[in-house]
């Protein structure tokens, strides 16, 4: 099974940023140009996309959706997950159409459950779940609220619903360098029967190999963030590592 390094490009007001545990008000600014910074991952041997609208994450709508239907376009081949604000079947339908592979379905996934088999009959092979928890429970609207939901015990929900993956985010970790919750993502996992993509404290090579080593518990793949824009993960590396057979 292939094991992806995927680069997360979150976007705020236009920027690519990257917070701190999923606050809005710590956030660094990475680059000012989404496109040209799609571009530096994909010659670094990116082979898929993770894209988050933050302000649609917390307004529930696309609010960053023309820089995102430009990297989609610019990247023809190359697929792309999006998350944050996809609460509708119109804005997934818009989305697909200007060429965005997965959409991530997050808050609505906790508040309407139902919503993903919507998506699922409606966009078959496109939808995937954001179980994004805090303490093993999932939080919603860009992390600004906590459920009292299990993420082990919603992720089992989606299991017959034709979900392409779980993207699971340790929030605790998120941003913070601290390593991956290996435990927590190989426990949703075998739990859900569906393919994970881990996300959430990956800082180092050492933690893409103690993935992959877990990958037959069905972890596809890891989203890194602040590690590859702050260097102490190199993206090339680390795929060149998940494709090894080590």
């Amino acid at each position: 099974m292939t094991f992806l390094v995927i680069p997360a490009i979150d976007l705020k007001d236009g920027e690519c940023v990257r917070l701190r545990q999923g606050r809005m008000e710590e956030s660094t600014v990475f680059s000012q140009d989404p496109l040209a910074m799609a571009a530096h991952w994909v010659a670094a041997g990116a082979r898929r996309l993770h894209l988050v609208d933050l302000n649609g994450a917390f307004a529930g709508n696309p609010v960053n959706g023309e820089i995102i239907t430009a990297i989609s376009r610019r990247f023809p081949q190359l697929p792309i997950q999006i998350g944050g604000g996809i609460r509708s079947l119109e804005t997934a339908e818009r989305y697909l159409a200007a060429g965005v592979s997965h959409l991530i379905i997050g808050t609505q996934a906790v508040k309407q459950p139902s919503f993903v088999a919507e998506a699922c009959r409606a966009f078959p092979g496109h939808i995937m779940v954001g179980l994004d928890a805090r303490g093993g429970r999932v939080a919603t609207e860009g992390w600004a609220e906590q459920s009292g939901i299990e993420a082990v015990q919603l992720a089992r929900q989606f299991a017959d619903c034709g979900v392409s993956a779980l993207i699971y985010t340790d929030i605790g970790r998120d941003g913070m360098m601290q390593g991956v919750n290996i435990e927590a993502t190989v426990e949703l996992a075998r739990a859900a029967a569906i393919p994970v993509i881990a996300s959430g404290g990956v800082t180092s090579i050492d933690d893409i190999r103690a993935l992959k080593k877990v990958a037959s518990s069905g972890i596809i793949g890891a989203i890194t963030g602040r590690a590859i824009y702050e260097g102490s993960l190199d993206l090339a590396a680390a795929q060149r590592l998940a494709d090894s057979e080590e």
